[in-house]
C-alpha cells in the first residue's frame, strides 16, 4: 500500500525537523525521514551539549558559498530574534557566552525535544531507523522505506554533509544530487583541526599550549585563541582558518595582535635588558620555541634594531604550511555541497525540478563557527517550509 503527502522531509536534522514543523504548522501533510533512529544527533552533540543555536550577529558576509549573495535572503526573512522568540516561548533558559554566540544553560536536547514538539504541534509523522530509496516519475516522487513505500509531490533533501560520521552523516544528499542531475560544489571539510607534516615537529611537541592570536587563510582572518596537538593546530581560531584553507596553502599566525611593527625596537629602547621570550607574553613554551627559530639574541639590548624589526615582523605572519586536516571525522560541518545555483534563493527550490529540494548543510552555503550554522540550518528551513 502507497500512502502520500504533501512533502517528504530526508533528514531529521536542525534543517529537516524546523522545515516539517513550519510545513506541518500550514496545514501539509508531512513525513520526516532518517536513516538514524533518534532525531537531532548533531545538535545533541554541539556545543559541548549546550548547543551554540544562533549568533546575534548572524550577517551573509559570516558565510562561505560560490554565491555570497544566495544567502541573504532567507536570512532576512528568519532571523536570530525569531529563533530565541522559539526558544523562549518554550521556557529554554540561555545565556551569550562570547562574540554574539547563544547557548542553552542547560543541555542541547532542550533544543530537540523543542523541534519534536514543534513538529507534534504540526501533526508531522516520523520514519526513522531505516535506510530510503528515492524515484522520480517526472511528476512526484516515491521513496521506499523498508517495506513501505510512500509518495509526495515535494521531496526536501536536508541530510547535511558527511560531517563527523560517528553520529550517521553521510554523502546522501550529495548521491541524490547526482542522481537528480544536480551540480555540486566541492565538498571539503570545514571548521576542523589542521595537520603538520614532520617539519614542523618542534610545534606539535607543544600539545596542550593555547594562545590567542590571529590566524588567516585565504580571505578570512581571525582573532581568537589556537591550540596546539600532538598532531597539529587546533582551536577556535584555527577551525575558523580551515574553512578558507585549500590543501597546498600556508596558515599565517599573528603571535602578537595589535602589536605595532617596531614594538621590540621601541621595548629594547625603554627595556634594554628585557627578554626576549619574556617579552612576548606568550605561554613560556611556546614563547621559547619561537624564539630558538628567531635566531635572535635573547637581550634585547644585544640584537640590533634590524634583527628586532625581523623579528617582529616573523612573529605577525608565521607560516605554517599545513599537511592535511583531520577530515570529516573531526570536521564541524562541510564546505561546498548541492551548487546554489540550481537552487531558489526565496524558496531552496531546485529550478529545473520542480518539487525538489535542498536546505541546510546539504546546500554550498556554510557559516562561521559560533553559531552560524544553525540559523542557515532555520532559515533556510524555514523559508522552504514556507514555499511547500
Amino acid at each position: 500500500m502507497t500512502t502520500s503527502y504533501d512533502a517528504i522531509i530526508l533528514g531529521a536534522g536542525a534543517a529537516g525537523m524546523m522545515c516539517a514543523a513550519v510545513a506541518g504548522q500550514r496545514g501539509r501533510r508531512v513525513l520526516l525521514v532518517d536513516h538514524v533512529a533518534r532525531p537531532g544527533a548533531k545538535i545533541v552533540i554541539s556545543g559541548g551539549g549546550r548547543c551554540n543555536f544562533t549568533n546575534t550577529g548572524t550577517v551573509p558576509d559570516r558565510f562561505l558559498s560560490a554565491n555570497p549573495h544566495f544567502a541573504k535572503s532567507a536570512l532576512g526573512r528568519y532571523t536570530p530574534a525569531d529563533f530565541i522568540a522559539l526558544v523562549e516561548r518554550h521556557g529554554i533558559a540561555w545565556h551569550e557566552k562570547t562574540l554574539g554566540q547563544l547557548f542553552c544553560d542547560g543541555s542541547a536536547k532542550q533544543i530537540v525535544e523543542m523541534l519534536v514538539g514543534e513538529c507534534e504541534l504540526g501533526g508531522v509523522e516520523w520514519a526513522l531507523g531505516q535506510p530510503a530509496d528515492v524515484a522520480h516519475d517526472g511528476t512526484g516522487f516515491r521513496v521506499t522505506i523498508g517495506p513501505r513505500t510512500v509518495t509526495a509531490p515535494a521531496l526536501v533533501i536536508a541530510t547535511g554533509g558527511p560531517s563527523i560520521p560517528k553520529i550517521g552523516a553521510t554523502d546522501f544528499s550529495y548521491r541524490l544530487a547526482k542522481q537528480f542531475g544536480l551540480k555540486l560544489v566541492e565538498p571539503r571539510p570545514a571548521l576542523v583541526p589542521l595537520t603538520l607534516g614532520p617539519d614542523e615537529a618542534l610545534f606539535r611537541e607543544l600539545a596542550g599550549v593555547a594562545a590567542e592570536v590571529v590566524a588567516s587563510a585565504g580571505k578570512g582572518s581571525f582573532r581568537e585563541a589556537a591550540l596546539f596537538t600532538h598532531r597539529g593546530l587546533s582551536g577556535p581560531a584555527i577551525l575558523q582558518a580551515s574553512s578558507y584553507w585549500r590543501h597546498g596553502d600556508t596558515v599565517a599566525i599573528d603571535f602578537t595582535p595589535g602589536r605595532d611593527p617596531d614594538w621590540l625596537v621601541e621595548l629594547k629602547r625603554t627595556q634594554p635588558r628585557a627578554s626576549l621570550r619574556r617579552s612576548l607574553g606568550l605561554p613560556d613554551r611556546l614563547a621559547e620555541a619561537l624564539a630558538g627559530q628567531l635566531q635572535v639574541a635573547d637581550r634585547l639590548a644585544d640584537a640590533p634594531d634590524k634583527a628586532l624589526r625581523g623579528a617582529a615582523e616573523r612573529l605577525a605572519t608565521w607560516p605554517f604550511r599545513p599537511n592535511g586536516s583531520e577530515g570529516y571525522a573531526k570536521a564541524e560541518v562541510t564546505v561546498g555541497g548541492i551548487s546554489t545555483a540550481e537552487l531558489s534563493s526565496q524558496t531552496m527550490e531546485a529550478r529545473r525540478i520542480p518539487g525538489l529540494y535542498a536546505i541546510g548543510e546539504a546546500v554550498d552555503v556554510t557559516g562561521w563557527l559560533g553559531g552560524y550554522n544553525f540559523q542557515w540550518a532555520w532559515a533556510s528551513g524555514s523559508a522552504t517550509g514556507n514555499a511547500l
